[in-house]
């Protein structure tokens, strides 16, 4: 009897454990989904600094991104690429993400989406584009935020052309 007690006593602290680790998980992971739509909301409004306001600051951060100079090491250099990309469409923007995955291991996590892009130039030239994007997140002082990033054009091998409105 005394060791049926154990058992069970030992099963409900186990399944009290889980859950506890279960619901901690779906916090980092409602965190990591507030960070993206932060991140969109100020896109959306060329706010650099609440763009930002998603990656790691300092030299750490890494971005691999879709125009020259192709890699960004440090969020001041990132920073410099947002600053240029707002700089060069001054009419309105939207940006959307979708088909969001989020991924949680401890403190670090990573996830991917697709963000598409309308864009006015100077000149009312409207642009479209649909990017790849995969982020790595660390947990550091319970905030968690970028800090790396892969954004991508598939490219068309017929002709050597990003293919700037990929679809699955």
């Amino acid at each position: 009897m005394r060791t049926l007690m154990a058992l069970s006593a030992a099963l409900v602290f186990s399944a009290s454990a889980l859950a506890a680790d279960h619901a901690a998980m779906n916090a980092d992971r409602a965190a990591i989904q507030a960070l993206e739509d932060t991140y969109n909301e100020g896109f959306n409004a060329k706010d650099v600094d609440k763009v930002m306001s998603v990656y790691l600051p300092g030299k750490e951060l890494f971005v691999f991104d879709v125009v020259p100079p192709r890699e960004y090491k440090g969020s001041d250099a990132y920073r410099k690429d947002f600053e240029g990309l707002f700089a060069a469409f001054t009419g309105p923007i939207k940006n959307s993400i979708s088909d969001q995955t989020i991924h949680v291991f401890g403190s670090l996590a990573y996830g991917h989406n697709i963000q598409s892009g309308e864009f006015t130039g100077k000149d009312g030239a409207k642009v479209k584009i649909v990017v790849r994007t995969t982020d790595i997140y660390r947990k550091t002082d319970g905030k968690w935020l970028i800090v790396e990033e892969h954004n991508s054009l598939p490219v068309d091998i017929d002709t050597m052309k990003a293919d700037m409105l990929s679809k699955p």
